[in-house]
């Protein structure tokens, strides 16, 4: 309930003290004074606290049974490994599957069949990013050639984008009261409120890594900003 209460709480203190019968005005009433239209965006920053990554395994054979075959075995290496690292069954989910014939090509020649080539591919999620190196290595040990990653994200960003709303109504306050003193004027009231938008900023892009890159590889979190922006409309008398 507190949680719910913090923006219309804001508010309420933005607002002028009026007698205690007094009623809300209506949304549509005209303004008496001055309109003022403020954009304010309010940041905080957090430290991510949960990685995504994509693991997966390409093998290559003469026949496209072999292929799929070593390829199966490789896979099942790798989420066992992840499992023994302590990644849950409902963070690691299939994200591609493929087989594809290999050619060689030379000049003058038609395409020459050489065998074929299966990935698997999964991603994971996990939040113990100081472990991250031990868990990239595991997978390498256990047969993964291909690691994709990392994206960064908070995973429950909502108390922090309300504390970032709260800072952009703050802004926007901040600002219509210099306006107002500029003018020889006062802030009445606070006419209406629209959220522009209120989100983390994108995930890092993904980066594709091989095996040998990505031994003894270490996850630095660091900061992400995650923003609101509002559009405040004030009354100045």
């Amino acid at each position: 309930m507190t949680k719910r209460l913090t923006l219309a709480a804001l508010l309420a203190l933005a607002l002028p003290l009026a007698p205690a019968a007094a009623q809300p005005a209506p949304a549509a009433q005209a303004i008496a004074g001055t309109r003022l239209d403020v954009v304010a965006t309010g940041e905080v920053t957090r430290a991510p606290d949960i990685v995504r990554i994509s693991a997966g395994v390409v093998s290559q054979a003469a026949t496209a049974s072999g292929a799929i075959r070593e390829n199966s075995a490789r896979m099942a290496r790798v989420r066992a490994a992840l499992r023994q690292a302590g990644i849950a069954d409902r963070d690691i989910q299939t994200s591609n599957i493929s087989l594809q014939p290999d050619y060689r090509y030379a000049e003058n020649q038609p395409p020459q069949l050489t065998g074929y080539r299966a990935s698997n591919e999964v991603n994971v999620r996990f939040r113990d990013i100081a472990n991250s190196g031990a868990i990239l290595d595991a997978l390498v040990a256990e047969g993964a050639n291909q690691i994709n990653g990392p994206m960064l994200a908070i995973e429950r960003p909502e108390a922090a984008l309300d504390e970032a709303r709260t800072r952009a109504l703050a802004a926007a306050r901040a600002r219509a009261e210099l306006y107002a003193r500029s003018l020889g004027m006062r802030v009445v009231r606070i006419v209406a409120v629209s959220e522009a938008g209120a989100m983390p900023v994108p995930p890092m892009p993904m980066m594709r890594l091989q095996a040998a890159d990505a031994a003894n590889a270490q996850i630095d979190p660091g900061e992400q900003v995650l923003s609101a922006s509002l559009t405040v409309t004030f009354e100045l008398q």
